[in-house]
């Protein structure tokens, strides 16, 4: 299928994600089992993507928000949906259900940087290697100039271009994950998807490598989908955060007002298990516990898919209607029946 050129309507956004789905078929043992029901991984999420912002996509793990991330980079083809990403010239094509071939020219300008350090570079190539080879496989640099480029990307992660021809067993934790970014920004992509990207590595390299994304988004005018279960780092780094709960997203809003005034419970949970250094804010929120009976992507509940886990659901509604992602203040959305009425709980941006 070639690629679609369509009318956006969104002037302002890099990547519109459409009613994508993903669903993963559940087969028997045998060599001619047959399917026997899907597992929902990614549920009809619609989100946009802004030009140089950071969005932070979280949840619990299993949530989908992996999956969402292999899709948009399409390491993974959407069962459904569409991917409308906003080409430099302002023309728009529908990434989706384009072949391997198809996407080649889009591949360099949305890139991923991996969650774990340690397994996600091969041991048997260099450094010079690993991040050359996108340029490489490519076609856009050998050689020298691949050599030389390289060692600019090197410069600008904080390593030095005299250790690419030495092999990942020689860094250290933080070192291979500055590796990653170099890898993933060599080709000069608009768009990076950092999947859990600090979550491997002590707190103290955590933070040279957060700060290190902030520079070089500043620098080289990067947008980021930012996947992580860490609400903290998200606070810290994210203009805006899109909450996903098994395959769908609930909330969307500013980071400061999602993590101030949250507008759905499971929200709200989460942000009260997020320790607070002040003592000023301790005991501002009790921490809500949510029950360990996490639904069954392969048969998820009827009407809200929270309702099984929320202490505010009702038999009337939230068991038999499913809410849909709506605006409840301006562009903070939720995906709640009863948002507007309900007196959410945060210490975020509260003192006592």
């Amino acid at each position: 299928m070639t690629s679609e050129l369509v009318r956006d309507e969104e002037q302002d956004t890099l990547l519109r994600v459409e009613d994508l789905a993903m669903r993963f078929p559940i087969r028997g043992r045998g060599l001619f089992a047959r399917t026997s029901g899907y597992v929902h991984a990614v549920n009809n999420v619609s989100l946009s993507v802004r030009p140089g912002e950071v969005l932070g996509l979280v949840g619990e793990s299993g949530c989908g928000k992996t999956t969402l991330g292999r899709c948009i980079v399409r390491s993974i083809q959407p069962t459904e949906g569409h991917l409308y990403y906003r080409e430099e010239d302002g023309g728009v094509v529908d990434l989706a259900p384009m072949t391997n071939r198809e996407l080649r020219p889009y591949q360099q300008k949305i890139r991923v940087i991996f969650q774990d350090p340690f397994s996600s570079l091969n041991p048997r190539m260099t450094i010079l290697q690993i991040v050359g080879d996108p340029l490489r496989a490519s076609g856009i640099a050998r050689g020298s100039e691949l050599e030389d480029r390289v060692a600019t990307i090197l410069r600008k992660v904080g390593l030095s271009p005299g250790h690419m021809h030495r092999y990942p067993h020689a860094f250290s934790g933080g070192e291979r994950q500055r590796v990653n970014i170099a890898r993933a920004l060599i080709a000069e992509p608009r768009l990076v998807i950092a999947d859990e990207a600090v979550s491997a590595l002590d707190v103290s390299v955590r933070a040279q490598i957060l700060n290190l994304l902030r520079e070089l988004q500043e620098e080289f005018d990067l947008t980021y989908l930012f996947i992580s279960h860490d609400m903290s780092v998200v606070e810290s780094l994210c203009n805006r955060v899109a909450v996903m709960y098994l395959g769908k997203i609930v909330e969307l809003a500013e980071t400061e007002q999602l993590y101030r005034d949250p507008q759905h419970p499971y929200t709200e949970a989460l942000l009260s298990a997020v320790p607070r250094p002040d003592p000023r804010l301790r005991g501002s929120g009790r921490r809500i516990r949510l029950s360990d009976n996490f639904p069954d992507p392969a048969d998820p509940p009827s009407g809200c898919f929270f309702h099984t886990r929320c202490r505010y659901a009702d038999e009337d509604r939230c068991v038999r209607e499913r809410p849909e992602l709506r605006a409840v203040d301006g562009e903070h959305l939720s995906a709640c029946h009863h948002a507007e009425r309900l007196t959410l709980t945060s210490s975020f941006g509260h003192t006592t």
